[in-house]
């Protein structure tokens, strides 16, 4: 596999190589779950679009172009369902107990508002232990998440996507990133809980392989892509309502308004297409926001260059996608199938 020389993977080829950002990971081995937080720096710009049919969301119609809001302070992505978006809580407060966030007034006693979008999918029924009465362990992975927050993180079980299931295979947590010739960074970060498959048929060629950078998730090449109508090889067998979603954040270094980051947030839905199928179906959840940093000003002309940052996203998630599943490993004293099993 060969990469064009004018675009190349970030030093770590994770999301992180975006400056400004750091991200940190946390879960709970028995409860078969946890919680990933994007943090930047400084407040972004952040946008999100919504396709599947059974999200689960919170803070995303602020994020409105006619709302209040154009920046906020983390994004968080868990698992857990309903239960896991009292992860942005957690974030929340690790945050204002800090003094960071959104300032309505300054006075005496009056704490800052963190504005934290969030997505959760659905890992309730894999197994893990989730009697957890009053206490869903949610809140306190996010804080733990938050507190080690950095440039490195591990991909596949690990995370919001540590209880994914991606179809018929573990699925998980992926990253990955591009630095274009001008100097413009855009990375991807994905749970990768599908009902549909991201390999061809009963193979192992991902359907994201045309994306492949070097051999990053296995250098198989696109030679095994086949699809037949109405076959979705290795999908779940038998979805059920909000039993599945990916989940998805998406970040460049460019300056973006709030409508660009929301056009690259549109864009980039396109990767999961590239690397799912199918996928944005009733039962799917599926979220990507956009996050901008804008320690680069956009090139002119700016809509041109929107749309090559929106197109370089599309690919950089399909890819992250897919690495999340070549990554993953079973849950500790556990059998289930992993996309290095198959053969």
């Amino acid at each position: 596999m060969s990469v064009a020389p004018e675009a190349r993977p970030g030093a770590r080829n994770l999301i992180t190589d975006v400056p400004g950002l750091a991200v940190g990971q946390a879960h709970d081995e028995a409860a078969r779950s946890g919680v990933t937080v994007i943090l930047p720096t400084a407040r972004a710009v952040c946008a999100v679009d919504v396709r599947g049919g059974g999200p689960g969301t919170r803070e995303t119609d602020a994020l409105g172009l006619e709302n209040l809001v154009d920046a906020v302070d983390a994004v968080t992505l868990a698992g857990g369902s309903v239960y896991g978006l009292a992860a942005a809580d957690g974030v929340a407060a690790w945050l204002g107990a800090q003094g960071r966030g959104f300032v309505v007034a300054t006075a005496p006693g009056v704490p800052p508002s963190p504005v934290i979008p969030a997505a959760i999918l659905y890992d309730l029924a894999n197994g893990g232990a989730k009697d957890w009465g009053l206490e869903p362990p949610y809140r306190a992975l996010a804080i733990r998440a938050a507190e080690t927050a950095g440039a490195d993180f591990p991909l596949g079980t690990a995370g919001a996507g540590y209880g994914a299931m991606a179809g018929a295979l573990k699925g998980g947590i992926g990253s990955a990133s591009v630095v274009s010739a001008d100097g413009f960074t855009v990375g991807a970060l994905v749970g990768v809980n599908s009902f549909g498959s991201v390999v061809a048929g009963d193979g192992r060629t991902f359907w994201a392989a045309p994306y492949e950078i070097g051999d990053e998730f296995g250098g198989l090449g696109p030679a095994g892509l086949t699809a037949a109508p109405d076959a979705w090889g290795r999908s779940k067998a038998a979805a059920a309502a909000r039993a599945n979603t990916t989940i998805a954040c998406v970040a460049t270094d460019a300056a973006l308004t709030p409508a660009q980051a929301k056009r690259v947030a549109i864009m980039a839905q396109d990767g999961l297409a590239r690397a799912i199928r199918p996928v944005h179906a009733p039962f799917d959840g599926d979220v990507v926001f956009a996050l901008s940093t804008a320690t680069q000003p956009l090139a002119e002309p700016v809509n041109f260059t929107v749309a090559r940052i929106g197109a370089l996203a599309a690919d950089t998630l399909a890819r992250a996608v897919a690495r999340a599943v070549y990554a993953a490993a079973p849950w500790p004293g556990t059998e289930v199938t992993c996309w290095r099993d198959l053969t």
